[in-house]
């Protein structure tokens, strides 16, 4: 009998294999009658990963298997047969095609505990499933289910993941806490009203806490609450459109009053909570909007019709912002709305605008999925696919989200009727768009009293101005206002305010150890204090320190001129000049608090929250003090022992952070470098569709933080490992973004190992980062190093950089690029034979 690949399997070597584990994975199998069909019963495991599999016909015959992996095939459907595997204890069937489940299966399968049926087409689970009762983990993501009631009953389930899928409620049968034995429980991208998505995000506890709520105060009138985000180029009317839409009236914002940075406010309307966010339009500002930006959201776009004149102005003020928010949050739904209609020269030009930018807008998005179908093609027509699966699995991720882009709206906002034709247009949008906004929500009393205890302690000048309230004492402030029992609100608040941070109503950073015992109550404060710092006039704000503000920190006016001198030539901003500006800033919106200063501010010896928070958020990098070299410290092995990066290492309050945003050029990056050479080893990341605004920066961040010497350009990044360097760059060639890692090519070949460490570990936090931006994907190649050869190697599915195994990816000593060139392996992959 032949196998699919063309040798026969009398004739198959199973070496390195047993008659009880089998391999055979990316056979390019077709149908199961291809493997050999002697010694069945003696198997218990079976590896069919990465076949074209459609059907499991035949498996019946592995009576004594404990464990099957079918996933990433084509299988149409769970088969029957499967439960006659009466041993069967873990099962992949992931990233298949299966639409349905039939009954009767999975009560035979009394020993299964792992299940793993992501990336599939169910619409609903059988009801007998709950029978199958030693499941344990159980994952269901990326499918199209509406309802998991069939899951209540499984005695031992503890970890369940059914993120993207099309829920709406959550059966609370589920985490009734007698029965409940659940760990871990993964529900994001669901169109959840009950609980909320936000609640459920905190996990097992809180979802548990919500339910009993809802027990203890129930609530049968929904809520609806919509995050409204303004975006849009500088002086697009973003603030006159929030704050006309806001007051519901016309109202003029002069150009001293425009935003800086992000301004927080709330507009109540026929039944609907707007949390309106208005983001500035200013390059230096958009690195802290990702940290705002979240899903769900309605994103109005504000475009300056006047000034939109040719493809270059749209690309700027409509393309961009678009491209991003489906890089940042795929599915939201954007509102394009028209500013500055009345300085246009009549109404056939605004018409004609309007016109204009829709069918581009609908061009763009066609070509962006043109673009990924094509690129999804392309892997799947390679000679092995199989090893491009996880890719391909990527691209349909991508290929399933649908931004809704609205087509364009003018308004004109000196015109009181036509700030009420906005205000019904967006609730006429929430409506029709509920499945993009998930804006109805079912809350317990219990939520919406302690919400409103906070906005009572506001009026009633309880909480103070900054509004930085210590947890236990926010605690007992919202006591004296709610009705609940002492005890019963000791063991919801923490729920409560994860939830209302979710929403963004306070902020509450309790995964960062400093800041865990404090409250935000007012986040606009926090935000004032980010703006600054980060700020596209940063340097005229330095610039106007006074001699004044100088001596109360205690340095002389020679440092103030290093201080320019530092920013203007190595985007280095020193702590003590931070801590005047944010001082200074304080001054206008409270009243003297030196304590309040210390904890905002910092002092000489601690950072303070501002500095903390910037660098949590990667816009910023601490100098850093090295610590003595440790002649015990153990060997570095990648995949076994933990690397201490730079972040661990001790810190300065009272020195400088690097603010890549503000590096003007690659001057010193060049300088240490020097030319490329030809015989460089050298990897190309790929980020389909586009690299992000603002990637870059964070890239520099996180890969300075694993190196204390690094130079930092304005897109060239060099990092020093011992006596290797490292060139992270960003690039562009033919209209393809890219980020370059380059290394100088080892004079001896037992150096390769520590070469490919080195890339490898910059590959890692490209990875990382990148799943910050679901509308993102990538792919890796290496170029040919032949001189002007346009050809290259296509890396396989890579995912796990961290594993040692990782250097088996290419067996091979040499490799033919289709060029016809021939070079060693050792220098395009990881190569196992350096180990």
């Amino acid at each position: 009998m032949a196998s699919a690949n063309g040798q026969t399997w009398e004739n198959w070597d199973m070496s390195g294999q047993s008659w009880e584990s089998w391999d055979m994975s990316g056979q390019k199998l077709k149908t199961l009658s291809q493997i050999p069909q002697v010694h069945v019963h003696l198997c218990t495991s079976v590896d069919l990963q990465r076949n074209k599999l459609k059907r499991a016909i035949g498996i019946s015959k592995f009576t004594n298997l404990t464990e099957l992996n079918l996933s990433r095939n084509k299988i149409v459907e769970f088969s029957e047969e499967m439960r006659h595997l009466h041993k069967l204890e873990i099962l992949y069937l992931n990233q298949n095609n299966i639409r349905s489940i039939a009954e009767g299966i999975f009560p035979d399968l009394k020993n299964l505990k792992f299940l793993k049926l992501s990336n599939n087409r169910l619409a609903k689970l059988p009801s007998d499933i709950s029978k199958c009762t030693s499941i344990i983990y159980l994952e269901l993501s990326k499918n199209y289910l509406q309802d998991i009631q069939p899951l209540v009953g499984l005695p031992k389930l503890k970890e369940v993941l059914v993120e993207k899928n099309q829920l709406c409620e959550l059966p609370s049968q589920l985490f009734e806490k007698d029965t409940c034995k659940l760990t871990v429980f993964e529900a994001r991208g669901n169109p959840l009203r009950c609980p909320p998505e936000e609640v459920c995000a905190g996990g097992v506890l809180d979802i548990q806490s919500y339910f009993l709520q809802m027990k203890e105060n129930p609530n049968e009138h929904s809520a609806w609450t919509v995050k409204t985000i303004f975006l849009g180029s500088s002086m697009a009317g973003k603030s006159t459109l929030c704050r006309s839409l806001r007051e519901g009236k016309p109202v003029a914002v002069a150009t001293k009053d425009r935003t800086v940075g992000i301004e927080i406010s709330q507009l109540y309307t026929q039944g609907v909570r707007f949390l309106l966010w208005d983001f500035a339009g200013h390059e230096e500002y958009y690195l802290t909007h990702h940290v705002f930006i979240t899903q769900r959201a309605l994103v109005i776009l504000a475009i300056d019709l006047s000034s939109v004149a040719d493809s270059h102005s749209f690309k700027d003020q409509v393309w961009f912002w678009i491209n991003n928010i489906q890089l940042r949050v795929p599915d939201a739904a954007v509102m394009l709305v028209g500013t500055h209609c009345d300085q246009c020269r009549d109404q056939d030009e605004v018409m004609e605008k309007k016109k204009d930018i829709d069918q581009k807008v609908n061009s763009m998005l066609e070509n962006r999925r043109m673009v990924l179908e094509q690129q999804k093609k392309n892997l799947e027509e390679n000679k092995d696919p199989s090893l491009y699966m996880d890719q391909v699995d990527e691209l349909d991720c991508l290929l399933d989200y649908n931004l809704k882009v609205l087509h364009l709206i003018t308004l004109d906002c000196t015109r009181t009727e036509e700030i009420g034709k906005f205000r019904s247009h967006i609730l006429d949008c929430i409506q029709t768009q509920n499945q993009f906004l998930c804006s109805e929500t079912i809350l317990p009393k219990s939520y919406e009293e302690v919400e409103q205890a906070i906005h009572k302690l506001i009026a009633l000048e309880e909480i103070p101005q900054h509004g930085i309230v210590l947890l236990e004492e926010l605690g007992d402030l919202i006591q004296n206002h709610v009705t609940q029992s002492r005890e019963f609100l000791q063991s919801t608040l923490c729920v409560l305010l994860r939830y209302l941070h979710r929403i963004g109503v306070i902020i509450w950073y309790e995964d960062i150890n400093v800041l865990s015992d404090r409250v935000f109550i007012h986040p606009s404060f926090l935000i004032s204090m980010f703006k600054t710092i980060v700020r596209h006039d940063l340097l005229q704000q330095l610039e106007g320190v006074s001699r004044h503000l100088l001596v109360q920190e205690g340095v002389l006016m020679k440092q103030k001129f290093t201080w320019l001198d530092d920013l203007k030539c190595r985007a280095t901003v020193h702590n003590a000049a931070v801590r005047i500006l944010l001082r200074r800033e304080l001054k206008k919106l409270v009243d003297d608090d030196d304590d309040l200063v210390r904890e905002v501010v910092g002092t000489k010896q601690e950072e303070g929250i501002v500095l903390t928070l910037l660098q949590y958020f990667e816009v910023c990098l601490p100098t850093l003090i090295r610590s003595p070299i440790n002649p015990e410290a153990p060997e570095f092995i990648p995949g076994k022992k933990k690397w201490e990066s730079a972040s661990e290492a001790k810190r300065d309050p009272d020195g400088a952070c690097l603010f890549p945003m503000y590096v003007k050029d690659n001057l010193i990056v060049c300088q240490k470098w020097g030319q490329d050479k030809q015989d460089d080893v050298a990897v190309h990341v790929y980020f389909l569709p586009e690299i992000p605004h603002g990637f870059f920066h964070r890239v520099i961040i996180k890969t300075c933080s694993l190196y204390l010497t690094h130079w930092v350009g304005r897109d060239h990044c060099l990092l020093c490992c011992g006596n290797r360097l490292a060139l992270v760059r960003l690039r562009n060639k033919d209209g393809d973004s890219f980020i370059e890692i380059r290394c100088r090519r080892p004079e001896k070949n037992q150096e390769f190992r520590q070469l490919w460490d080195l890339i490898l570990a910059v590959m890692s936090k490209l990875f990382v980062l990148s799943r910050q931006w679901p509308g993102l994907t990538l792919q890796v190649h290496t170029p040919c190093p032949e001189r002007d050869c346009p050809h290259y190697f296509t890396w396989r599915d890579c995912q796990e950089l961290t594993n040692i195994n990782f250097y088996n990816l290419v067996k091979e000593d040499k490799l033919v690029c289709q060029g016809g060139h021939t070079r060693r392996t050792e220098l395009l992959f990881p190569k196992a034979a350096d180990l």
